[in-house]
């Protein structure tokens, strides 16, 4: 057992994660490897508690709401690097950016609406605003085709926008090469087409791929091949605009890690079940359904044997939908152990119901690159969330 573990588990008498920065710098060294040919940006909502970490090692930053720009500026992100995203930008916050001097970064258009205000903001502070349009995937994101061809065509109408170039994505988790290569075909027409209609080059396409995580051991991916196919994809193209590929959990799922303490055990009518005092309110796997699935896990300081003894491992909530996982093999596991689940540094902080049942939030630790750990957060109590305080209105 690492040390520095051993350490935090004395120091913790309640579940915490830990975020590993070598190893998420050698997971953005590796994307960067198997994708030359394009430029990467971070998706700050899988992890908004690495970005710090990360912001020297790419030249991009996807933000999604008002909270997470005031993060990323308060950890002094180059607004350069920013793009402004999101289904929905408070007209206040979308003003506020446009009129700071000091913003150089990109608006994305999900609406007719979003655009028009744009316009109307670069004119009211004499400001020049660079906006990628989002072309919908068919679902509440983004805006119609005939919606990017209207804004193209009247571009001359509003000097003050830059229309960089066309955003996309469609999923997430997403194998197949042949799912890329139709959307890829899709996208590429679309540019060519508008370059011949409307006279529009493209300068840029921000993809958001949505590569796969192996976060169950019954998963088989072959990264490699997949991330060399996508490449070979790319290159195909007829259309040559700048990509840039927009990715959250593939960046950071690898590098987390989240460690929970065996509260209880009991059999209940011939099952087996350890309780821990965690739960879903603290880690979620996306395609965990019905928690039949089996994310990599381990007890920690203790070797699994094959013929180690099957466990139902449920959190702390009143609720039956609490389970992590069903069947899992343990060894000769007490209370007072302590379990760690693998690559839960993406979305698994932030997508559970953490307040629910008014549960402690988890301890968040960093562990850099020279080993030495850092607590970015302490364990929270949620009490003062939850308890109403009245005031007379």
């Amino acid at each position: 057992m690492n040390r520095n573990i051993g350490k935090l588990i004395q120091m913790n008498d309640s579940a915490f994660y830990v975020f590993d920065i070598k190893e998420l710098k050698n997971r953005i060294a590796y994307l960067k490897s198997k994708l030359p040919d394009v430029s990467l940006c971070y998706a700050v909502k899988a992890n908004p508690m690495i970005t710090g970490e990360i912001m020297d090692d790419l030249p991009r930053f996807e933000i999604c709401s008002p909270g997470e720009a005031r993060i990323c500026q308060r950890l002094g992100v180059d607004t350069e690097k920013m793009v402004i995203s999101g289904v929905y930008k408070t007209p206040a916050f979308i003003e506020e950016t446009a009129a700071d001097p000091d913003f150089k970064g990109i608006f994305t258009v999900e609406s007719m609406r979003q655009y028009d205000l744009l316009c109307a903001l670069s004119e009211k502070y004499g400001r020049t605003l660079q906006v990628l349009l989002r072309l919908t995937n068919g679902s509440q994101f983004g805006i119609n085709a005939s919606d990017i061809e209207e804004i193209i065509a009247k571009r001359e109408n509003h000097p003050g926008i830059v229309l960089k170039g066309i955003q996309f994505f469609s999923g997430t988790q997403k194998t197949s090469l042949k799912k890329f290569a139709r959307e890829l075909s899709h996208l590429d027409q679309f540019l060519i087409h508008l370059k011949e209609t409307l006279g529009y080059e493209a300068e840029e396409l921000e993809y958001g791929t949505g590569f796969p995580v192996s976060y169950f051991k019954d998963e088989e991916l072959d990264e490699d091949a997949l991330l060399d196919g996508f490449t070979g994809i790319l290159r195909e193209m007829i259309s040559h605009p700048k990509i840039t590929l927009e990715l959250g959990r593939s960046i950071a799922a690898s590098c987390g890690r989240y460690y929970t303490h065996v509260v209880d055990m009991k059999q209940n009518k011939g099952q087996n079940y350890l309780l821990t005092d965690g739960g879903m309110h603290h880690i979620v796997y996306f395609g965990q359904h019905m928690a039949m699935k089996h994310p990599f896990l381990s007890a920690v300081g203790k070797e699994t044997p094959e013929n180690g003894t099957s466990w139902t491992i449920c959190g702390s909530l009143c609720s039956m939908n609490d389970i992590i996982v069903k069947q899992a093999v343990l060894p000769d596991i007490e209370v007072g152990d302590v379990i760690c689940f693998e690559k839960t540094g993406a979305y698994c902080m932030t997508e559970g119901i953490a307040l629910f049942l008014t549960r402690d939030l988890p301890a968040l630790y960093i562990q850099r690159e020279d080993e030495s750990v850092y607590c970015i957060r302490s364990t929270f109590e949620t009490e003062e969330l939850n308890m109403p305080e009245y005031e007379r209105i």
